[in-house]
């Protein structure tokens, strides 16, 4: 496909508005009516985010995360400490989500700063998953090189091995975070490009500002 059948990829979007008096006052709320709409709608991965970090000193990287939980403290997500967004968490806490649904044409962004979850809420979810899972974690060095897919696959069958009947203990440096938000925008798109957009702002610890953004 060339620049110019690029360019003319358009999609106009139809499905639904988004008006400020019918979003609600507390966008947590907002966001569960939409994600349970989604999960409704079966969207494929519908709790599937872009979670956006960067460097302390400003260097961006994004990646596709699964969301694991959310509630008026924020939104929780897991994964390996080590990582190069488990670093850059550690160097540079703000942070940023996004959730597409392109079958319900809306978009949600949020953007706050994370805090690790408690090492007993890891510990709960790490043993809620299938074993095989649990060995993966294990068995990787998140975002390290390695030679092939050979060291991964060996690791993982030496692990399982040693499990074999036994519990899988979390390792150290796997676990949860937390996304305490500080902004959050509804995105709905319409016709002419002229979608609607609701923005959260935090005011305090209790109260958001609702607010109408131009497309």
């Amino acid at each position: 496909m060339d620049e110019k059948d690029i360019q003319n990829l358009r999609q106009e979007y139809r499905a639904s508005s988004l008006k400020e008096a019918d979003a609600h006052a507390n966008p947590i709320k907002q966001f569960e009516s939409w994600f349970n709409q989604a999960v409704k709608a079966e969207v494929l991965e519908p709790n599937a985010m872009t979670l956006a970090t960067s460097t302390h000193d400003g260097r961006p990287s994004a990646r596709v995360v699964l969301l694991k939980g959310f509630n008026e403290d924020g939104f929780s997500f897991y994964t390996n400490y080590l990582s190069r967004k488990g670093k850059e968490i550690a160097k540079n806490p703000h942070a940023a989500l996004v959730f597409f649904w392109g079958d319900l044409e809306r978009q949600i962004r949020i953007e706050g700063t994370i805090e690790k979850l408690s090492k007993e809420k890891s510990e709960h979810y790490f043993h809620s998953r299938p074993k095989g899972s649990q060995i993966g974690a294990m068995a990787s060095p998140q975002s390290q090189e390695i030679e092939d897919r050979d060291v991964l696959e060996k690791k993982w069958q030496e692990l399982e091995a040693e499990y074999e009947g036994k519990e899988v203990p979390k390792p150290a440096y796997w676990g949860g975070y937390i996304l305490k938000p500080q902004l959050i925008e509804f995105w709905q798109g319409r016709s002419s490009r002229l979608h609607d957009r609701v923005l959260y702002k935090k005011a305090d610890k209790k109260t958001w500002k609702k607010v109408r953004l131009a497309p």
